[in-house]
């Protein structure tokens, strides 16, 4: 696989800490579900359709993605409206963590779903260049121009063709706080570096709250850990090499990384739960258990779809009870990691064609917009449909970013490494979170995987 293709679009940092900095100003306002601009024009219910969609009663389509709990409740009502509006049937098939394994063995056996969710643009490449992709088709295409800006067009296209729609994007470097327990610990200031993070983490706990809540049973959240440390400490450059291999695991930067996200995973009192807690609790509780009555953490890290985990598993109000603040910077600027899950077509039907470019509409994106726990790359899309303030300024910074961000470094790799459950960086993460002062250990494992699923090793 050619390596240099899975690198996005470079970044500049004034544009990340922008991104950052608009997004989450609005959390000092305390705003929260609701909101004046959705009451005087927001996106309403019944809202009047802006695509065209065929008659496809009496087809069924399947339609595979990796969501589960709120997300996934929250898909099927845009899954509900496209059933509405064509006449199809439409069946939600969940792929599990592993999601390129999963859909792998069905296109083998010969039963594919007709569209599935990738996370990982390295997986759509992959899939691509084993031509088990479909091109979008015209319609699609024509949504995608006038709805998307030429940046995430161009993260959807492979060898110069459109196979994907990024329907759901992510901003993959926020810490989400209880207020009740910064409040309990005295905690006045949202900390802006690392070192302060770590004395606010220190602060909650000796006030008799466990500072942070670790999702560690899913490994992708340890990705997301250290590539939010070695962006920020690192830069951009060496971010870039890392993602396309062009540099070792066992290189100094990703020593230097380890050790300061050690500071963190080295201190049992500091984790909710210790290493072995963090280790069986799954990305939804290391949300829910942050913003339980009483809280079973004060933090917990995590891109803009945590909100929707707040909205459907707590009774915290996002913007009140639930606050957030961008990643603390490592090194001299806080990080922005971008994340998405493209939709591509496994089968070459009208109906996987109809699906894509409704995914492709504002009509789509409004849905679940206004559901919470999702942000849209779709800039036609009113930021109206958004439910509270927070998330509408999410959205706003992302859309106002443009065509420059820098995707997640585990989404660029091949699947074996950066994608599978149990295997690759996934377990070599959580193999540190149990041994943190093993840095020289984990970089070693981490390289032999890397050197392998590249196909240079």
């Amino acid at each position: 696989m050619d390596t240099t293709m899975l690198t996005p679009r470079r970044t500049t940092r004034a544009v990340l800490a922008a991104v950052a900095a608009g997004a989450l100003a609005l959390t000092a306002a305390g705003c929260g579900g609701g909101g004046e601009k959705e009451k005087d024009g927001g996106a309403a219910e019944g809202a009047k359709p802006t695509v065209d969609l065929p008659d496809l009663k009496g087809q069924k389509l399947q339609v595979a993605a990796v969501w589960t709990g709120a997300e996934q409740e929250n898909f099927t009502k845009v899954l509900d409206e496209f059933e509405k509006r064509t006449g199809a049937e439409v069946t939600f098939v969940p792929t599990g963590d592993s999601a390129s394994t999963a859909l792998g063995t069905k296109i083998e056996g010969g039963e594919p779903p007709d569209v599935a969710f990738l996370a990982q643009v390295g997986v759509m490449h992959q899939f691509a260049e084993k031509g088990w992709l479909k091109p979008v088709g015209d319609e699609a295409t024509a949504q995608l121009e006038k709805n998307y800006g030429k940046g995430w067009r161009e993260l959807g296209a492979y060898g110069g063709k459109q196979y994907g729609v990024y329907f759901k994007a992510a901003n993959k470097s926020l810490i989400w706080y209880n207020t009740a327990a910064f409040e309990t610990a005295g905690v006045t200031d949202e900390p802006k570096t690392w070192k302060e993070f770590l004395e606010t983490a220190q602060t909650v706990s000796d006030s008799g709250t466990p500072a942070v809540s670790v999702g560690g049973a899913d490994g992708w959240t340890l990705t997301d850990w250290f590539e939010n440390v070695y962006l920020s400490q690192a830069g951009p450059e060496k971010y870039d090499q890392l993602a396309a291999h062009e540099i070792k695991w066992t290189d100094p930067s990703v020593k230097k990384a380890l050790t300061t996200l050690g500071e963190l995973f080295g201190k049992k009192d500091l984790v909710a739960g210790g290493a072995s807690g963090a280790l069986q609790t799954e990305f939804p509780k290391s949300v829910s258990q942050a913003f339980a009555e009483p809280p079973a953490a004060g933090m917990v890290f995590e891109g803009d779809f945590v909100a929707g985990v707040i909205a459907a598993d707590t009774k915290a109000k996002v913007g009140e009870d639930a606050k957030v603040f961008p990643f603390p910077a490592v090194g001299a600027d806080s990080p922005v990691v971008s994340g998405g899950d493209v939709a591509v077509a496994l089968k070459d039907s009208e109906g996987a064609r109809a699906m894509l470019t409704f995914l492709a509409s504002t009509d789509a994106a409004r849905i679940w917009a206004e559901q919470g726990g999702f942000v849209s790359p779709n800039k036609a899309l009113d930021t109206g449909a958004y439910p509270d303030d927070v998330t509408r300024g999410i959205a706003e910074a992302l859309i106002a970013a443009g065509d420059d961000f820098r995707f997640d470094m585990s989404d660029q790799a091949p699947a074996a490494f950066g994608g599978t459950k149990g295997a690759g960086e996934w377990k070599r993460l959580q193999d540190f979170l149990k041994n943190p002062d093993d840095v020289a250990g984990a970089q070693r494992a981490l390289e032999a995987d890397a050197a392998k699923a590249y196909g240079n090793g």
